[in-house]
């Protein structure tokens, strides 16, 4: 048995019923057959984001877990690990959606644009996928990006990991706006047309959404990123 294991992703339980699964009182399970037949994989999804999978042998009625060691080699064992992984990748994909953002004020921050703007953060960057953007409907244009770094690369004295916000803000408000306290230069960004926040608790929640407000109008036009 194999427990799952969700990197940046979580169970859209949705799309579990569309991927195979059957609900049950105990969770989800799936199975499928691998191997003409020799094999049956289970997967039984048993809560927020936990998973399970078990690979049955079925000529004895016994769990197989050669492919689970590193170290087991042979072809035939090469092909079942092949096979299993393929399944696992396919849940993975199909049944999951990105869960980069950790802290209560990034997820604030996505439930308030899902909710008035309808969009959705866009991971663009396969290497960097704590990394997501904001971006409108009409114009396509970014109004928000969501970012992961440490702290000192904002100037802090730290490398401990912080969540920030970049969001566009008119250039002759910049200076008076960014103090490097609770703003910040537009990190990765044009500085003359964006600044960051850093989702610590610095600037509060309705603040913020003030911010990603202003920041979606200015977008309505194309702007340097």
């Amino acid at each position: 048995m194999e427990e799952i294991s969700f990197h940046h992703k979580k169970i859209d339980t949705e799309k579990l019923l569309l991927f195979g699964f059957t609900a049950s009182d105990a969770g989800y399970l799936y199975k499928t057959d691998l191997l003409n037949g020799q094999f049956e994989l289970q997967l039984s999804v048993t809560g927020e984001n936990k998973a399970v999978a078990r690979l049955m042998e079925k000529a004895f009625g016994e769990e197989y877990t050669l492919h689970l060691i590193a170290d087991a080699a042979g072809a035939f064992v090469g092909s079942v690990r092949k096979a299993y992984q393929a399944v696992i990748a396919d849940f993975l994909s199909s049944c999951c959606e990105p869960d980069a953002f950790g802290s209560g004020q990034a997820r604030l921050v996505i439930g308030y644009v899902k909710d008035v703007y309808g969009d959705d953060p866009e991971y663009l960057w396969e290497k960097f996928p704590q990394n997501a953007v904001f971006r409108r409907k009409d114009t396509k244009s970014w109004y928000g990006a969501l970012l992961s770094l440490p702290r000192r690369k904002l100037g802090f004295d730290s490398d401990a990991p912080a969540e920030i916000l970049d969001l566009r803000l008119p250039p002759e408000r910049m200076a008076e706006t960014v103090d490097g306290l609770r703003y910040f230069p537009g990190y990765h960004m044009n500085k003359k047309n964006w600044f960051t926040i850093v989702l610590d608790g610095s600037v509060d929640a309705e603040e913020i959404f003030s911010h990603i407000d202003e920041s979606y109008r200015l977008a309505a036009k194309k702007a340097k990123k």
